[in-house]
Order: C-alpha cells, then sequence, then structure tokens
C-alpha cells in the first residue's frame, strides 16, 4: 500500500487541468480533459474530483492515475464480450481512444436494490424504466434478476430515467440497436459481477457508455467499473447487515459524498462548496488506491514524476500514431 507520506508528498504535484496546446483545446468534463487528433481521442484523466454534480476546488493525489488504469485493466478484461475505444494507454493519466459519436443515453444495470432505485422503491413506485419491481423487497435486497435502467445524459444537472419504449417513441435508437446494446451491457455486469465475487465484493450498479465509430460498429466508450461508475458492497458482511437492515460497506467514492454531508453541503441551492483539508486529500487518495488494489489484486505503483503534464507530453510523443501531430 503506497504510503500517506507518499501521498503527502505528492500533494502540490498533481493535475488540475492540462494544456497540451500542440494537441489543440481540450474539452474539460468533471474529471477528463478530452483532446481531438484527427480520428483519435487522447483523455486525459486528471485528479479533479467531483460530488453532487460541482468540481471541488481541490485535487486528489494519484486519482487520475488510479482511474485511468482502472478502467484500462476493465477495458482488456471486457474486450472478449464487448468492442472497446480503447487504442493505447501511453501514460499513467492517458487514455488513447477510437473516436466515436456517443449515445446520449446512459445504460445503468443493476443488480441490487440500492441508491436511487431504493429511493424510488420507498417511494411506493414499483416500476423503474418500465421494469417491474417485486414486492416485499428491503434496501439494498438483491434483484431477482439484472435489471438495465436507461437515463438520458444532461447537459446540466441530473441525468433522468427513461424506459425502452419513451427511447424508441423519441427516436434515441431504434428497437434493434437497443436491444444489441441492453444485452451487451448485462453481459459486461454478470462480467464485472464475476470479477467483483473473486474480489471478495459484489458488483450492486454500474453505468455503461457506448459510442459508434466511423464504421458503424458499437464499442463501449468512457469508463467500465471504476468506483466514479460503480458501486460495490463488501461480500463477507452483506448478508449480516442485510439481515439487520444495517448500511452495508462500500467500496465507491460515497466517503466523499458523506464527508461532504457531514460539512454541510449535498450541491442544492445556497448551500457552500467546502474546501477539503490536506488530511482529507490524503485520506481519499488512500482510499481510491485501496480501491484499485481491492479491485485488481495488484499493487497500485504510483508515478510520482515531478511535473505530470510534461511527462505525459513525452509519453505522448512516444506513442506513433500521435507523432505527425505533436511534430508539427
Amino acid at each position: 500500500m503506497v504510503s500517506k507520506s507518499l501521498i503527502r508528498a505528492q500533494l502540490d504535484r498533481t493535475i488540475r487541468e492540462t494544456n497540451l496546446q500542440e494537441l489543440g483545446t481540450p474539452y474539460r468534463g468533471k474529471v477528463r480533459d478530452v483532446y481531438t487528433v484527427d480520428g483519435h481521442l487522447v483523455i486525459v484523466t486528471t485528479d479533479r474530483i467531483s460530488a453532487f454534480d460541482h468540481i471541488l476546488r481541490q485535487t486528489i493525489p494519484f486519482k487520475g492515475q488510479v482511474l485511468n488504469q482502472l478502467a484500462a485493466y476493465f477495458f482488456r478484461h471486457t474486450a472478449d464480450l464487448v468492442p472497446n475505444h480503447v487504442e493505447a494507454v501511453p501514460d499513467p493519466n492517458v487514455t488513447v481512444a477510437r473516436r466515436c459519436r456517443p449515445i446520449p443515453i446512459e445504460f445503468v444495470v443493476r443488480g441490487y436494490l440500492a441508491g436511487h432505485a431504493w429511493r424510488v422503491y420507498r417511494s411506493g413506485r414499483r416500476e423503474l424504466c418500465g421494469k417491474k419491481l417485486p414486492e416485499g423487497l428491503v434496501q439494498n435486497a438483491r434483484l431477482p434478476e439484472p435489471i438495465l435502467t436507461p437515463a438520458t445524459k444532461a447537459e446540466e444537472g441530473h441525468d433522468e430515467d427513461i424506459s425502452r419504449e419513451e427511447i424508441l417513441t423519441r427516436g434515441l435508437l431504434d428497437a434493434e440497436t437497443f436491444d444489441h446494446i441492453e444485452a451487451m451491457a448485462l453481459a459486461l455486469y454478470r462480467r464485472g459481477a464475476e470479477m467483483a465475487a473473486r474480489r471478495g465484493l459484489i458488483l450492486v450498479d454500474t453505468k455503461y457508455e457506448f459510442g459508434i465509430d466511423d464504421e458503424g460498429m458499437i464499442r463501449l466508450i468512457d469508463e467500465v467499473h471504476t468506483p466514479d461508475s460503480s458501486r460495490y458492497f463488501y461480500a463477507d458482511e452483506y448478508e449480516e447487515r442485510l439481515r439487520k437492515g444495517l448500511p452495508q460497506r462500500q467500496l465507491s467514492k460515497e466517503f466523499v459524498r458523506e464527508w461532504l454531508m457531514e460539512h454541510g453541503f449535498m450541491g442544492q441551492p445556497g448551500q457552500q462548496l467546502p474546501d477539503l483539508p490536506d488530511d482529507v486529500r490524503v485520506e481519499i487518495a488512500r482510499r481510491y488506491i485501496e480501491v484499485y488494489e481491492q479491485l485488481t489484486g495488484e499493487p497500485f505503483q504510483p508515478d510520482t514524476h515531478p511535473d505530470p503534464e510534461q511527462r505525459i507530453r513525452e509519453n505522448l510523443a512516444a506513442l506513433p500514431l500521435l507523432q505527425a501531430q505533436l511534430s508539427r
């Protein structure tokens, strides 16, 4: 496990944002800076962290490395099921991907009644995104079978649930394409659940994003089975905690949201976003590294280069498919 002293030494060497002018102007998401280079995307996973749809002012050491390498790990281990957009991972923080036209729907697969699904169920509704939910379930109970609960991707604010019928009616996808993606999403979830079980974990729910490349192939894009896109429970305590009605031990970034809530912030109007003290930044980094090691069973190897952006530039320059662009 990476020591807290090493993490603390990296507090001033994080990646808040990148400015790789030779690649053009990036699109900046909540966590990623994305550069478009001909038919490729250069995706830099920064050390920014978001919660409640807000980007926090402080960065988390090694967070970008953890997320980028975790996504790469799961992309490799699911490539036999679903083609993905990854072309190369030339740097701990960078993935070079095939450019795809994103499908404007998040494909959320749920195997357990947790989070948003539980809140809907608790309100008395027994249907979510057109899927029927049985009576008599409790929070965090396993569903009879995994279900797909799509959501539209909002430009601002929260995503909204949508059913297969609504997707077809609105012309977002045709029936054949939707059913094909649903089958892929469920297959990915099953693989993720199997991998998690081998590590003593339960894959509770997760989201997938897909895009269409220039040849018309549907590919898995964005990230897969990371703690930013997935919720995990610890398997060894699951049944006992469920029986006693206790909260489940989670392997996700829920601990960040909990810290913010303890300090009076839930993303509501009028609430002030608190600053993360250095001790909290170190602890969040430690937890992300723990997540990596728990999910992969491999030790996390941190890169402590004093100038991460220069390291990224050098690693990209060594990649043949980008050499022409970077030498201009």
